[in-house]
């Protein structure tokens, strides 16, 4: 390439067998203010190929020597920083779909329209300007720049090099993994690391959302549409228009709801509730669930047309107990965003977390590490005060100020009050082991703050724990102050 042709305009080339609609995209592309190249078949593309380099290829699907697919294959080997979209008959959904999970940018359908190009077009370049500035970012700031996703595994290392991927294409993306993985956080990664950063993201729990508002939390809906709707509102669609849009759990979505999502996804236009016209949005789908979808399609709990869709490129989390290497790096950037510097592992905590499954992942590592800050004394976490329940543990629990159980009477919890029982000499057991010692804290705690009426600092120094602990402990078990 030469000096000038570097410093020049973007360049397009532009590859269709029918001359009417390769003019009308010259046209649109040069008052753009755009380079365009024209091609009527793959020979003549290659040829440009060979000779420019260029940030768009734009291809139809059918030409008089093969197909647009093979040109699809070929940019994306010999031309990988060169992102390609495809021109589809109206109707072929299924051949985008093919196209995009073959490494296509995104795609237009016939008859072409124009905003529709125009938006395409404009996405594609700054995916190449993004790509140019992280090419050009040393490698230590291009990973300081990874913000969400927290740690070197090998397992982890592979998501950041599918994730640079993900992010020079607008193909719908679908994250597996267990609950508790930061299926959310790899989401917001791929957005920020698209042409899409500086627009919305919106994330939406489709299982917390009531089937009855569903289409109009989704679309929108008008004044009067329905009773309460007092002014006109936008939906998820809107909301995230020029950006993503992520659909979290989405197995959780009703049959009936499926159906009009698919449609919305395949046109790119909603109608929203009360409405007669249908409007333009511009969202790369993002989806993600715990569950197998594949699965769910064979049950009939989930479409397979919207199977389809959303599954085009599939980007899979590691569960925490297969990358336990990341856990000191994860735990350290929990404690600073909680504390900030202000707390410490002890080296046999740190030992215990490696020793522990996570059967909840990085959530659970974060609920452990919240509870953890409440109980620890002197700045520093220990391994009592983790208090790993469930999973599997490679080490013996380690307990300190351990009570005698025999010298402690055993309570029984009921809606009217806490009573105390000898549950030694009862035919069953009153409750549960968990019930049990909650009501063994909540008497002893209740206790001591008769006896010093209402002082916490005095009540923590009688029971033995850190003023923070006994705080933590009144909130969680809801005991309220004694008048």
């Amino acid at each position: 390439m030469s000096t000038n042709e570097a410093s020049a305009c973007p360049r397009i080339l532009v590859v269709d067998d029918e001359a009417h609609l390769r003019e009308l995209l010259e046209i649109t592309l040069i008052k753009m203010g755009l380079d365009v190249d024209s091609a009527e078949s793959l020979a003549i593309a290659r040829t440009h190929l060979a000779r420019h380099s260029y940030a768009l290829v734009l291809t139809d699907m059918r030409l008089p020597d093969g197909s647009g697919m093979e040109l699809v294959q070929e940019v994306g080997t010999l031309y990988k920083n060169t992102p390609i979209a495809v021109i589809t008959a109206f109707g072929s959904a299924d051949n985008a779909v093919i196209a995009l999970k073959a490494g296509a940018f995104d795609y237009v359908s016939k008859p072409v329209a124009l905003d529709q190009l125009r938006k395409l077009v404009r996405s594609a370049l700054q995916t190449s300007e993004v790509q140019k500035e992280q090419q050009e970012q040393p490698a230590h700031v291009a990973r300081a720049s990874s913000s969400f996703l927290i740690g070197q595994s090998a397992g982890m290392q592979e998501v950041r090099v599918q994730i640079s991927r993900l992010a020079r294409s607008m193909a719908p993306v679908i994250i597996t993994g267990e609950s508790g993985s930061g299926k959310e956080l790899a989401a917001r990664e791929i957005h920020t690391s698209s042409a899409r950063s500086g627009k919305p993201f919106v994330a939406v729990n489709c299982g917390a959302i009531p089937e009855n508002l569903m289409e109009a939390e989704f679309f929108g809906y008008r004044k009067g549409a329905f009773t309460g709707a007092a002014d006109d509102r936008d939906g998820f669609f809107q909301a995230a228009n020029g950006g993503t849009l992520m659909l979290d759990e989405v197995a959780d979505l009703p049959l009936p709801m499926q159906v009009k999502l698919l449609r919305a996804i395949q046109e790119r236009r909603v109608r929203k509730v009360g409405a007669t016209v249908e409007e333009a949005v511009d969202v790369r789908i993002i989806s993600a669930t715990h569950q197998n979808l594949a699965i769910c399609v064979e049950e009939g709990r989930f479409r397979q047309d919207l199977f389809y869709r959303l599954n085009v490129i599939e980007l899979h989390l590691p569960p925490l107990r297969e990358r336990l290497e990341d856990i000191v790096e994860l735990s350290s950037n929990i404690l600073k965003k909680l504390t900030g510097n202000d707390i410490s592992m002890s080296s046999p905590a740190i030992d215990a977390l490696i020793s522990y499954d996570f059967p909840g992942n990085v959530r659970e590592l974060e609920n452990i590490l919240e509870r953890a800050i409440a109980f620890a004394n002197d700045d520093c976490i220990e391994v009592a005060d983790l208090a790993l329940r469930g999973g599997r543990k490679l080490a013996e629990p380690v307990y300190s100020d351990a009570v005698a159980v025999e010298a402690m009477p055993m309570m029984e919890v009921t809606d009217s009050a806490t009573h105390l029982v000898d549950v030694f000499n009862a035919p069953d057991l009153p409750c549960s082991l968990p019930e049990y010692l909650e009501s063994v804290e909540r008497e002893m705690i209740r206790r001591a703050l008769v006896q010093t009426k209402n002082n916490r600092t005095q009540a923590a120094e009688l029971l033995g724990v850190s003023f923070r602990q006994l705080r933590y402990q009144i909130q969680k078990l809801k005991i309220q102050e004694l008048e």
